[in-house]
Parts: structure tokens; sequence; C-alpha cells
């Protein structure tokens, strides 16, 4: 196992919504972090996960590089002092951290259990991390790993089953809420991933759903793909005063349903603001207005849902299949560790092989040559053979350093590397 490899997280296990959002990340955000480090950490292996329930990053040193990495998230958020911050984060290191990976990928580290955004979401950290040159061969065979494990989770198991997720919570909790307004309305803000998922979950009911994007092209489309009415984006202080459900996902780096734009908005019995933006796009203060509840992404809970215990039910085969996927990476993991030392050993035999055959064989004929060529290429493969099943055993017994070191020194390996 590559025991080099580390990950440090903030998630939603370790710090609130409050938090989160100050060191969430946007994409752009993400490509110019991976940017910095490849010109000024010595990383390699990096992949960088940001989402509404977590802010993690993944790397190879044989350094805790752990403080620099927040202090660049901090310089990119604009936050002076950023360690304040460092104990909301967890760091792992070697297995734990392949083994976090592996989880998270899964669904089975996400807020509401087996909820598969995730898994678009590290596609599209991994596909950033080779964009930046930062992915090398242990975190590309890492991430297809993980990969076919997804699809054996979701071939064997009922993990994946149903529609459990942020934006099927959400939906949930609006037809609860729903149920107590007569002629309930319903707004849908901004038309992200999530919120476009939204969407889609609302369209399985017979509420009246209305939605509200900055481009209103992308609004039209989708409204017109479901069946959703559509509102312009610059009259939305008049559809906060008309509707009586708000989802809002938009992104924005501060409030933008703040209480200057509420100041104006009269409500009659009750209204309800659902915020499943980090950072947050609802002011938590908000709630303090008459008649008004907001709920945020820590509030929204499946607790309750027959998919979620059916989910629940699958994990132990799910883990299953990640202890299996682990046991074969480790495997590759293990030989890659020892394969530059037999790679220098088969190249040293092979050098004393030519550099004696070409001595003794100056004037034979070619079939003598040809002779002598094979039989000690043979006598070489043998002399291989034991050392390699050797070093193969020490590895999985963890002791593969010193039988390395065994052979650098009786085989001069490290100056044979030098000389070339």
């Amino acid at each position: 196992m590559q025991t080099d490899f580390k990950a440090i997280s903030l998630s939603f296990k370790s710090a609130p919504v409050a938090i989160r959002e100050i060191i969430a990340l946007d994409e752009q955000s993400v490509k110019l972090i991976l940017e910095r480090i490849s010109e000024i950490l010595p990383l390699q292996d990096t992949l960088i996960l940001s989402t509404c329930n977590r802010t993690e990053v993944y790397y190879t040193s044989n350094q805790d590089f752990s403080k620099e990495i927040i202090q660049l998230i901090g310089l990119n958020r604009g936050i002076d002092n950023v360690l304040q911050y460092e104990s909301y984060f967890d760091k792992m290191s070697s297995i734990e951290a392949v083994r976090y990976l592996f989880r998270v990928s899964m669904g089975l580290e996400a807020q509401v259990v087996g909820d598969m955004q995730i898994a678009n979401q590290v596609k599209r950290a991994y596909q950033w991390s080779a964009d930046a040159n930062l992915a090398g061969a242990f975190l590309h065979r890492l991430m297809h790993t993980i990969f076919f494990s997804s699809k054996r989770v979701a071939q064997e198991t009922a993990f994946r089953d149903g529609a459990a997720s942020v934006s099927y919570a959400a939906s949930e909790l609006v037809h609860t809420l729903a149920e107590n307004i007569a002629g309930a309305k319903i707004l849908v803000l901004g038309l992200g991933e999530i919120g476009q998922e939204v969407c889609k979950h609302m369209t399985e009911s017979h509420l009246e759903v209305s939605i509200c994007n900055r481009t209103q092209s992308k609004a039209e489309t989708i409204g017109a793909e479901l069946g959703l009415n559509t509102i312009p984006f610059d009259s939305i202080d008049e559809a906060l005063a008309n509707y009586d459900i708000i989802i809002s996902s938009i992104a924005s780096d501060s409030p933008f349903v703040n209480m200057e734009r509420m100041s104006g908005v009269p409500v009659n019995g009750y209204k309800f603001l659902i915020d499943l933006s980090v950072p947050r796009s609802i002011a938590p203060e908000v709630a303090n207005i008459a008649g008004v509840s907001v709920y945020n992404v820590d509030e929204i809970n499946l607790k309750a849902s027959r998919t979620v215990e059916k989910r629940i039910a699958a994990i132990p085969e799910v883990e299953l299949i990640i202890d299996e996927a682990l046991g074969e990476f480790n495997g590759w993991a293990r030989d890659m560790e020892v394969s530059p030392t037999i790679k220098k050993l088969k190249n040293a035999l092979e050098q004393i092989r030519q550099e004696e055959i070409a001595r003794h064989l100056k004037n034979a004929t070619k079939e003598q040559q040809a002779l002598a060529d094979k039989l000690s290429k043979g006598i070489t493969q043998k002399i291989m053979k034991l050392p390699v099943l050797q070093l193969k055993a020490a590895c999985k017994r963890g002791e593969a350093e010193t039988l390395i070191d065994v052979l650098n020194d009786l085989f001069d390996l490290e100056k044979d590397k030098v000389q070339k």
C-alpha cells in the first residue's frame, strides 16, 4: 500500500454548514488551487473534492502538507487566518485514506446515505486532477478501481435502489409542508445540478411548481422539458412574495435571500425557505421574520425513509465489495513498490550477461553465440525468479524495504541507476 497517500477532510460530520460554507470551493477555485499546488508543493496524485457536505484534499507525499493546503484554500477564499479552522479537518493516511475515498465515492459517507450525486462529483474532481497533470499511476489505478466497484454495487446490491438524495429529501420535505397549505405554490430558485434534480422529483407531484434561474434560456429549456412554469430572474422579489415554499440552490458568495430582500415581502400565514446551497444562499436571520421558516442542508433528514432504510440494510454488502476491491488494489500497490527494484536487478543481471558473452564469444560462430545467448538468458531468468518471489512475499509481510536494501547493497543497484 502507498503509505504516502494522505487525505484531509472537512465534512458535515466534523463541521456545521456555517463552517463548511466558508471553506467550500467552486470549480474555478478547485482548478486554481490545483494549479498552485503544482507550482509550489511537491505533491503527486492530488484530488480536491468540494460539495455542499464536504471539502477534501487527497494527495501523495512523504510529508504532511495539510497546513499548507489549508492555507492555499484560505488564500483562494480570502480568509486571513484560515488555520483557525484546521481543527475541523480530519486527517488520514495510507490504507485509511484509500478506504475513506472508497467510502465517499460509494455514498457511504453521504449525509443522505447512498446519495449518488457524489459519484459524478468525484468523477469531475478526478478529471480536474488529470487536467492539471496531478494524477499519477497510483491515483489513476485507485480511481478506476473505485469506478469498477461502484458498478458492482449498482449491479449486485440494493444500495442504489430508489431515489434517496439531498434533492429527493428536499422534495419530500416540500410535500410534507405543502400538505398544510391550501393551493401551495412552490418556487425552485437556481438550476444547477441539485436544483434540476429537485425539479425532476417535483414533477412526480401534483403541486404547482415554478422555476427561476439567472440564465433565462436555461430555465425555459428545463421548464419545457419538465412542464414547469418559468419566472424571470428580475422578478424574483415579486416571486418571493407570491410563493409559499422556495427551494434555493443558487450559487452566491453571500446570501442572495437576505433581510434586505425579505423586508418588503408580506407574510400571510406561513412561508418556508429551503436552502440547499453551500455557501448558504438564504441568510439564517431570515428565520427571525414572523411566519418564515428556514431549512438548511443539515436539517433535511431522511432517516425515516424506506429507501434509506433499504440502503442501510445493504451497507454490509457494499463494504464487502470495498474490501475485495481494496485487496486487489493493495496487491497492485505492493507490486508497484517492488517493481523498480525488480527492474533494476533485471537490468544489472542483463548487463553482466551481455558483458560476459561479449568477453568470451569474440570468435564464436553465430550458432555458438545463439546457443550461449539462449543458455545465459535461461540462467538469469532462474536467478531472478527467487528474489522476485521473496520480494513479493516480503511485501505481504510488510518487510519489503529491508529486502530491497539488501538487494541494493548486494548488486550495487543504486550505482547502476546513477551510471545509466
